[in-house]
């Protein structure tokens, strides 16, 4: 399986499934520049936030969409993320608050 040069770096999330954490998968994905994401043995509510996000994320953009090609994905995501997500979408996991106003009450 052949990447392109350019996701080196990229944040694949993963859960504990057996084929995620074989060996010849994390060599795979480290020898592209990968980075895995995955939660501790024993401990699967470490990813549970990010595991949450990306299904919020599929099922309110990705699965609208025809394909797209990756500029097109490129936009929609950061539109998503920087215009809905993080302003307008209220997260459980923050009280039913955004992101933003829980940034400001932290600070």
């Amino acid at each position: 399986m052949d990447f392109p040069p350019e996701i080196a770096g990229c944040v694949h999330h993963a859960n504990r499934g057996n084929q995620y954490c074989s060996e010849d998968y994390r060599k795979l994905f480290s020898a592209h520049g990968f980075i895995v994401s995955m939660s501790k043995r024993g401990n699967c509510w470490d990813n549970a936030v990010t595991e949450s996000f990306f299904k919020t994320l599929k099922a309110e953009l990705l699965w609208q969409q025809v394909r797209m090609a990756r500029q097109e994905v490129e936009q929609a995501l950061t539109s998503y993320i920087h215009d809905f997500c993080n302003p307008q979408r209220l997260h459980s996991t923050l009280q039913w608050r955004n992101l933003l106003e829980d940034e400001r009450n932290a600070a």
